[in-house]
């Protein structure tokens, strides 16, 4: 992939991270996209006047931003993907101001909410039709894996329809987070988060029935109810097992173990079920 005849100007200080930056600009504003290319080292060398072992500095920090991929001693790849991007920058913030579980899943009831109120105004009958089509294919799931991914669509299709990509994409990213959690704080054979789930289907139809009704402010508060009854089911759901109630502290606890596991600088996010987006 070829870049610009003029590099921008490399000034006095560290040249690789000037380096970095013009590299950087180039492949978020897409003159470097997704799956390109960048030139060899001896030919981003002599574009930008400097050393091969700068050059090599600065490939190192794209790759560690998770911008850039390198293997086996081959060129650099692009790797500029926003849900990527989204989850490394989510969760090192998680990490860093020491987020607490709750903070992170309430954000997601706040989020939610505002996508279906969203997609009450936004979303055609069409895309309706097929959010009602995801809510009916997760009771008609079978195990834990299948209930997952079909609870996983069902909500990866309303923030979808929401039409804000921006938001769409936290939701995405949020979402995974809780029910990667969800199964992992389950009892050991996980019944009681399909059972969880499958008490959820009527609420679940009555956000799609609220949005459907073009009524966005019913909409974000049917969501709303559907959080905080997911939680209650929950607690009620390990009372019965003969868990011990989740503690704040553990629940944040299990989330950092997350992100610390699947979430990685090289920008390589993964989870049980191999990649994660």
């Amino acid at each position: 992939m070829p870049i610009p005849k003029s590099p921008s100007r490399i000034f006095r200080g560290r040249v690789a991270d000037q380096i970095v930056e013009d590299l950087r600009r180039q492949i978020l504003d897409g003159t470097l996209p997704d799956g390109s290319r960048l030139p060899a080292e001896r030919e981003l060398a002599a574009y930008y006047d400097v050393s091969g072992p700068t050059v090599r500095e600065a490939i190192r920090v794209l790759t560690a931003m998770g911008l850039v991929n390198t293997r086996n001693g081959s060129r650099a790849v692009v790797t500029a993907q926003g849900d990527t991007l989204l989850a490394v920058s989510i969760a090192s913030l998680v990490q860093v101001e020491k987020v607490s579980g709750s903070e992170v899943f309430g954000l997601l009831g706040a989020l939610n909410a505002y996508a279906a109120e969203l997609a009450a105004t936004q979303a055609s009958d069409e895309e309706v039709t097929r959010l009602r089509e995801a809510s009916q294919a997760i009771p008609a799931s079978e195990g834990v894996a299948p209930t997952a991914e079909a609870l996983r669509e069902f909500f990866t299709t309303l923030s979808a329809i929401s039409h804000n990509p921006l938001l769409a994409a936290l939701c995405r990213f949020i979402t995974e987070m809780q029910i990667e959690l969800a199964v992992k704080l389950a009892d050991s054979d996980n019944r009681d988060f399909v059972q969880v789930v499958n008490s959820l289907h009527t609420e679940r139809m009555r956000i799609v029935a609220a949005v459907a009704s073009r009524d966005p402010q019913h909409a974000a508060a049917v969501v709303r109810d559907y959080h905080r009854l997911t939680v209650e089911q929950i607690v009620e759901a390990r009372k019965i097992a003969g868990h011990s109630p989740l503690s704040e502290s553990g629940l944040t606890d299990a989330l950092t173990t997350w992100l610390r596991t699947n979430v990685t600088l090289s920008g390589q996010v993964t989870s049980s079920r191999g990649s994660l987006l």
